[in-house]
């Protein structure tokens, strides 16, 4: 089918081109005009902006970074919306506040389209192999549309309800998690760094240990090799948690570690990290500490 893709960052140019595998027809749009051209050469098609992309599509999915980002795109001056056929389908794939969720699958309905709430995880090498893990919840119609799209882009897809909104929910829940752990990931291999221990022997024996977890061992080697290319950058994360704070706020439910964590992240934002890895937070802590956790391989 005939699928448009906005945002074509490392996540959703991993999706754009896992759907250019399964044979779909993918028209993608990005505000990098380099981005675009990598879809092009994969075999996507190039649309001028989100209009040109929801143009004839059945299914649209958005990868954009916050909700006035997605606001932008469905409603603004070449919004995808008035160019997008009747019943097709809004696949939302960033991760945005679950009552910005409901809201938005009003307005669509309004319009006479429907909503696929679906925030995805796994990162930018299983976005590319397909391997997606996808929270998401909506109406049968709605799956009825996307499920080809989902089998092309994720091993795992959770359908959490008919409702939008739920899956940014549990989103939500996963990014203060995510969050948490980069976060104390790189507090503890900064402590056992300036504490003496060998940092690759204590990143091989953590991740064989009970204190091991997903994001430790995923990027901790990022703190190792010193390699802070973006993949997730620290101001997603920013964002990420500041959502998680807010949404602890709306439920006047108290989030003491999710902050702690969300302070760091900001110090190194404000340090001038933002725009690198989000393991780049562990910089807040060699500064600190005066120490390097990054270490030549042996």
């Amino acid at each position: 089918m005939r699928v448009g893709v906005i945002g074509l960052g490392s996540m959703g140019m991993g999706m754009a081109v896992s759907l250019v595998k399964a044979g779909h027809e993918v028209w993608g749009s990005d505000v990098r005009a380099a981005a675009v051209d990598s879809l092009v050469a994969a075999g996507g098609r190039a649309a001028a902006g989100p209009g040109a992309a929801a143009e004839g599509a059945q299914l649209l999915i958005l990868m954009v970074v916050n909700q006035a980002q997605v606001e932008t795109v469905l409603f603004g001056a070449d919004g995808a919306v008035p160019r997008l056929p009747t019943g097709a389908v809004v696949m939302l794939s960033s991760t945005v506040p679950a009552a910005f969720t409901e809201a938005l699958d009003a307005r669509l309905a309004q319009t006479g389209h429907l909503l696929l709430d679906a925030p995805v995880s796994g990162g930018a090498a299983k976005a590319r192999d397909g391997q997606l893990t996808i929270m998401s919840s909506g109406a049968p119609a709605a799956y009825a549309v996307a499920d080809p799209a989902l089998a092309a882009v994720a091993t795992t897809v959770y359908r959490l309800g008919d409702r939008p909104g739920i899956g940014s929910t549990v989103k939500t829940v996963n990014q203060l998690l995510a969050g948490v752990h980069i976060a104390a990931a790189a507090e503890a291999m900064a402590l056992g760094t300036r504490a003496g221990a060998d940092p690759r022997q204590l990143y091989e024996v953590i991740s064989n240990s009970a204190g091991g977890s997903w994001m430790f061992q995923n990027r901790v080697p990022h703190m190792l090799d010193g390699d802070f290319t973006p993949l997730s950058s620290v101001e997603i994360f920013v964002k990420d948690l500041g959502l998680v704070l807010d949404t602890g706020r709306s439920l006047r439910f108290p989030l003491p570690i999710a902050a702690a964590a969300h302070q760091q992240f900001l110090a190194a934002a404000g340090s001038g990290h933002g725009g690198e890895d989000d393991a780049a937070v562990v910089k807040v802590y060699e500064a600190v500490a005066g120490i390097s956790v990054a270490v030549p391989k042996k």
